[in-house]
């Protein structure tokens, strides 16, 4: 199982930089140090994603995805569906995070996943994914799953796909979600 790095803060970018992990989700960078970073990373042969709602400086509109698109960022990530269904006109890979903590929420996150139809689905917290039903469970094949972790250590990771899984995340291991492929659409 591929490892989708969440590189929060400028602090870990240099880690991530050097790690085999190929796919980032930058979330804690403010407006200002996006046009250093993004460029950098994409130079380095990186699939960069923005967390549009953990940006400082970034408003929550169209505006804010013209931008990190004109950086070279191939993705957007956001819990808004507005968000989601103006980056795909754009040309950006989109990715709605869900945090699904109750059967009410899973209603109303399936029901806005099914509007927004984003390229991918980050599931929060990951602990949920085991107790999802055996049909949202066969929506998520094995090559659609991915692990996404904030300690720099786990970006060296890759665990076999199939049936295996990742360790089970702890409160110190970081953001731990599943994603799944709604879509195939190669980045720009």
């Amino acid at each position: 199982m591929p490892v989708v790095a969440s590189v929060i803060g400028t602090e870990p970018l240099r880690q991530f930089l050097t790690a085999p992990a190929k796919v980032c989700i930058l979330a804690s960078f403010t407006v200002g140090q996006l046009p250093k970073v993004v460029p950098a990373l994409v130079r380095a042969g990186k699939t960069v994603f923005v967390n549009v709602d953990s940006s400082p400086g970034l408003a929550q509109d169209r505006g804010a995805l013209d931008y990190i698109k004109s950086l070279g960022t191939h993705g957007v990530v956001s819990t808004r569906l507005s968000l989601i269904e103006k980056g795909r006109p754009l040309g950006l890979l989109t990715m709605m995070k869900v945090f699904v903590t109750d059967r009410s929420n899973l209603r109303r996150s399936t029901d806005a996943i099914s509007r927004g139809a984003p390229d991918l689905v980050e599931i929060m917290p990951a602990p949920i994914v085991a107790r999802m039903s055996a049909q949202a469970q066969r929506a998520m094949s094995p090559r659609s799953r991915r692990a996404s972790w904030r300690r720099p250590r786990t970006w060296r990771s890759r665990w076999p796909s199939g049936p295996s899984r990742p360790p089970r995340p702890t409160p110190a291991s970081g953001t731990c979600a599943a994603n799944s492929y709604r879509r195939s659409r190669p980045p720009h």
